[in-house]
């Protein structure tokens, strides 16, 4: 009998195999390929006949692992059509570096239905209220948005409506954008449930992630929190699927297999016909749009836990107050600093910028440090004493031969969280003061920093936009926004709409405990009313002015847009090739086909980039037609296609 298994590769098609092995679809299976014995998935059609005659070979073995699901296997023919990907890639995504693990004896799961003493929690009326709303239509597919200011205890309203699915013996997928947060979340989770969740994402060792995988599809592990990549684990019986902040940005993943994880989520929660909940202090301009057209329902959280207020917002003009030399925080910044140390409350001082300057050239020659594989400046990490390119990881030191006699005299332009600290500690001397960024708190003693932080041991902090993600620090009540011109710049379509989203997050951050907090924004700008705009405690009124000005312009979510990089390493040849791609490409799409131009960072990791944008209906005639022109038009050695459905960013 031949049979259609597909494997863990680039290919976008299954390879036939025989075999007298009873088989059905979702089997995992062992199968010869090359010189190589590999794992693969028996899928619900064949390859497409060919001219050519091959010797069909016979599969191995079946696995003794659960077959994977009827409707895990259309989610991923869908992905990969929509996404533009290989069937085989997104095959991949689900298994383990190609493997499938096959049941373990049952002691390996002890952990995940291990209980410990739960903590009561009684909901206020308000979410008592949500709750209900939530839980209607609770059996089948359908997108529910739970929004909520920020400190207003929606994660409790999510775990009771789990709590519900547990009850029914089905499983629940917890999506999380940043690693970060998982321990402080896992923390919440065993407290309120009593038992402990899979943790999945990069930083989980290979042996757990054997255990969660193997107890996920035998249906042995009840709630999963993780992850972009958690929303591929193979899971038997699903029942909820929970995305929180589901506005973040670190949804999207950039590199490798390009895709978004929420809008995923919710692929995946239809045809798995379950529901899923959305959740956010600000909806993404996407979800907004579909709560508008009534495509999701929503429910709202207006009160803050214990009714602590929502905190102030207070200005400070820097044309009006004079910043010393080499300084970055005006002296009225630093009396409400005092004012609030006086009273033991925290403090925050925020800039989105890792390591200590963005920016370092030489004073006497006037060279500019910059990565030698990227069009980008290096960033001087004062820390570790070294230059770093955030995109290719590229090292370098700061000693650097200016001419025969001497050497060069760096001049740092623009501050980093670290330089801020430098200044922050000669101020409050006596303080205990650290880092918050990806640079500190990704690392094994990232748990004890949070403890620390949340007993007020460490008084003062100086952090990134990590810190505005979902984190509860009850002693924070001052945040001082060091320079909200630096984000408030630029040419980013969703600029404004992910500073009002990082900015209503960051504010969430102070007051939870009840007592008394103040956001300081330091500016240059006269433009008060558009700070103002972005922290309004109605987020809507920004949303649906952003709406207009989207449609207008024929902007996503109203129109779909596919971003096409095209690499190289020889400059000439990039720029032929994507003018010859785009007159090809025109030939197939009725859509309009922009560029092509030189991306914003023209050269990455040793290669030039050259981006075209497709921007059309949102229907998947534009993948389709994309597909069939990639299939058929042939790159020259060495040139790289890219294709991002729906891109964030555009660099």
């Amino acid at each position: 009998m031949e049979i259609p298994i597909l494997l863990p590769n680039i290919f976008n098609h299954p390879f036939t195999y025989k075999t007298n092995i009873k088989l059905k679809i979702g089997d995992f299976v062992e199968v010869p390929f090359g010189k190589k014995k590999i794992i693969g998935v028996v899928w619900d059609e064949f390859e497409k006949k060919s001219q050519k005659t091959f010797k069909i070979k016979s599969v191995i073995r079946k696995v003794n692992i659960p077959s994977l699901k009827i409707e895990t296997i259309k989610f991923l023919d869908w992905f990969s059509q929509y996404n533009l990907i290989p069937k085989g890639m997104a095959l991949k995504l689900v298994l383990m570096s190609g493997q499938a693990i096959e049941k373990l004896p049952e002691k390996e799961y002890e952990n995940f239905n291990s209980f410990e003493n739960k903590l009561d929690f009684k909901l206020t009326n308000e979410q008592e209220k949500n709750l209900k709303e939530i839980n209607k239509n609770i059996n089948k597919f359908r997108v529910h948005v739970l929004q909520g200011v920020t400190g207003s205890g929606k994660t409790l309203v999510y775990f009771e409506t789990i709590r519900k699915v547990i009850e029914k013996k089905k499983q629940a997928l917890i999506l999380l954008p940043e690693i970060g947060l998982t321990n402080q979340f896992e923390k919440k989770f065993i407290e309120f449930f009593g038992f402990q969740p899979a943790i999945w994402h990069s930083g989980i060792s290979k042996k757990n992630k054997k255990k969660i995988w193997s107890g996920i599809i035998n249906n042995k592990i009840k709630v999963a929190i993780g992850a972009r990549s958690s929303l591929f684990l193979p899971f038997k019986n699903l029942g909820l699927i929970i995305v929180d902040e589901e506005h973040d940005q670190s949804y999207k993943q950039d590199e490798g297999v390009i895709y978004n994880a929420r809008d995923m989520a919710i692929a995946r929660a239809n045809f798995e016909n379950i529901p899923i909940n959305l959740v956010t202090a600000v909806p993404s301009i996407e979800t907004y749009e579909n709560i508008r057209k009534g495509k999701y329902s929503i429910s709202k959280l207006s009160e803050r836990f214990k009714k602590a207020s929502l905190p102030n917002h207070e200005i400070i003009n820097l044309n009006k107050v004079k910043l010393d030399k080499n300084s970055w925080l005006s002296n009225a910044v630093v009396q409400k600093v005092n004012d609030h140390l006086n009273k033991k409350d925290q403090v925050l001082f925020f800039l989105n910028r890792r390591g200590f300057s963005p920016h370092v050239f030489c004073k006497k020659c006037l060279y500019s440090y910059s990565c030698p594989n990227c069009s980008i400046n290096l960033v001087f990490h004062k820390n570790k004493n070294f230059l770093l390119c955030h995109y290719c990881g590229f090292k370098d030191q700061l000693d650097r031969k200016c001419n025969k006699i001497s050497f060069c005299e760096p001049i740092f332009y623009g501050p980093g969280v670290e330089r801020i600290t430098e200044e922050v500690k000669k101020k409050f001397p006596d303080k205990n003061i650290t880092i918050f960024s990806s640079d500190t708190m990704n690392k094994k003693n990232s748990s004890e920093i949070l403890k620390k932080i949340i007993n007020n041991e460490i008084q003062i902090l100086v952090g990134t936009q990590l810190i505005s993600k979902g984190f509860h620090f009850p002693h924070l009540n001052c945040i001082i926004v060091v320079d909200i011109d630096l984000t408030t710049k630029g040419h980013d379509l969703r600029g404004t709409e992910k500073n009002l989203q990082l900015y209503h997050q960051l504010s969430g951050r102070a007051g939870r405990a009840g007592k008394p907090a103040t956001v300081y924004f330091q500016t240059y700008s006269n433009d008060t009313n558009s700070i103002k705009t972005l922290t309004d405690s109605d987020p809507d009124i920004f949303l649906s002015k952003e709406l207009q000005l989207r449609k207008l312009n024929n902007l996503p979510p109203f129109q779909r847009f596919i971003s096409i990089i095209i690499t190289g390493k020889n400059e000439k040849i990039i720029e032929q090739e994507s003018n010859k791609f785009k007159s090809f490409a025109q030939t197939y799409i009725k859509d309009k086909i922009l560029g092509p131009v030189n991306a914003p960072i023209f050269r990455l990791k040793r290669k030039y980039r050259v981006r075209l944008l497709i921007r059309g209906r949102k229907s998947m005639k534009l993948q389709n037609s994309l597909s069939e022109v990639i299939s058929k038009y042939k790159f020259p050695y060495g040139i790289k296609l890219t294709v991002d459905v729906d891109p964030i960013n555009f660099n």
